[in-house]
């Protein structure tokens, strides 16, 4: 028993040591993302992001894929589960090019503080926070317990654009 705790430990510390030696950008290369080219996305009636002292507000963003469409239909009717999980981790990589985009570099990042996640989903699908899960994952992935979070995963009965996911953030950030 104690040896497996100590296994578990030195492979948590490991991995944590790993993150640390690498920076939210060479960490997104390692897991073969590329971060989508933004146009300014702001418009007239809202904005991408607001920053208020060391907090940053990002907007819902959408499930913007490689291909650059979106990934669209309700999940349990249209889309299945797995769908889902893959267009949530859209919204992750869509998010983080929006933070390299307003901070120029995504090391300046503190901590994911809270994530909101909207599934466009069936009256009868009840797994939503399976599919937000995709979403933050990856921000663990990318900036380790930095990345873990607070969350609401919530189904709806509509997105704009019959998005399957939207999803949005607050992040602290290095003053």
């Amino acid at each position: 028993m104690k040896n497996n705790l100590f296994l578990f430990l030195l492979m948590a510390f490991s991995i944590n040591s790993a993150l640390a030696q690498h920076t939210p950008e060479e960490r997104i290369r390692q897991l073969g993302i590329n971060l989508p080219e933004l146009s300014n996305q702001n418009n007239n009636s809202y904005t991408n992001a607001v920053r208020i002292g060391n907090l940053i507000y990002l907007s819902g963003k959408g499930p913007l894929g490689p291909d650059g469409k979106y990934t669209i239909g309700k999940v349990g009717k249209d889309i299945t589960i797995e769908k889902a999980k893959e267009a949530a981790r859209f919204c992750a990589i869509h998010q983080l090019a929006v933070l390299k985009q307003e901070l120029g570099s995504l090391s300046k990042v503190k901590k994911i503080i809270k994530v909101t996640g909207f599934v466009n989903s069936s009256p009868d699908f009840y797994e939503h926070p399976k599919v937000i899960d995709s979403f933050s994952n990856l921000l663990i992935e990318v900036f380790g317990e930095n990345g873990r979070h607070s969350r609401t995963a919530v189904g709806v009965a509509s997105l704009p654009f019959n998005w399957s996911v939207e999803v949005d953030m607050i992040v602290e950030i290095e003053e």
